[in-house]
């Protein structure tokens, strides 16, 4: 039996669900984001598991590619290959973390995408409400988060967002721009975090067209 619920007795086989694999650096806020995004993107076409509290971007990509070979390993012991992960992504900081070099380089190596954001996480979170061009601290951040909403502790209020989601991506989009024309494509202030947001929503999308033009 496949991942899709295996196969149709005198039809075609369905198309399976995408398989993503999010493995966070943070123990409250990306995971709780990323869980209340895939609620309110609900996609029956999209398998996203979220792991949470990995630690420093090194060891983050480390249990990432470990989980990426124990897929593909998997799939081939049972002969199937949508056991493995269509997509792996690393979320982290840059933070003032050290090996953050070779953190990306290890990414990289084993064809893992990585959702980056500097100072941190809470910048992607901050751009659903406001543009921020200058160089800030992590706790300016912080501070600038908790201004737009008051009772916030690392656990994100998903309703408070809902409504600046595309300004939200629009404003990454723009930061990326001109860090890339700086020369600091990962320069402060930006983040990725919009590309694995957009990424789950055109994975979905491509499976639904796939299978509605059968």
């Amino acid at each position: 039996m496949n991942r899709a619920g295996g196969l149709r007795r005198g039809g075609p086989r369905l198309d399976p669900r995408r398989r993503v694999l999010i493995v966070c650096e943070g123990k409250l806020t990306e995971p709780s984001y990323f869980k209340d995004y895939l609620r309110e993107n609900r996609n029956q076409l999209v398998m996203v598991e979220i792991v949470p509290d990995r630690g420093v971007p090194k060891s983050v990509v480390d249990y990432a590619a470990d989980r990426k070979k124990q897929a593909e390993k998997h799939s081939r012991r049972r002969a199937d290959p949508y056991l493995k992960f269509d997509e792996v992504w690393c979320v982290f900081d840059v933070d003032e973390h050290p090996h953050l070099p070779e953190a990306l380089q290890q990414a990289k190596d084993n064809k893992i995408r990585v959702a980056l954001s500097n100072p941190n996480f809470e910048l992607w979170i901050l751009l659903h409400f406001q543009d921020l061009f200058r160089h800030e601290h992590r706790d300016v951040i912080g501070r600038l988060c908790r201004e737009h909403m008051p009772e916030y502790q690392k656990l994100v209020n998903f309703e408070l967002l809902r409504a600046g989601y595309e300004d939200a991506v629009r404003r990454a989009g723009t930061l990326e721009k001109l860090q890339i024309q700086k020369g600091a494509p990962d320069g402060n202030p930006s983040t990725g975090v919009y590309k694995l947001t957009e990424r789950i929503r055109e994975l979905g999308k491509d499976n639904f067209l796939r299978q509605a033009s059968r």
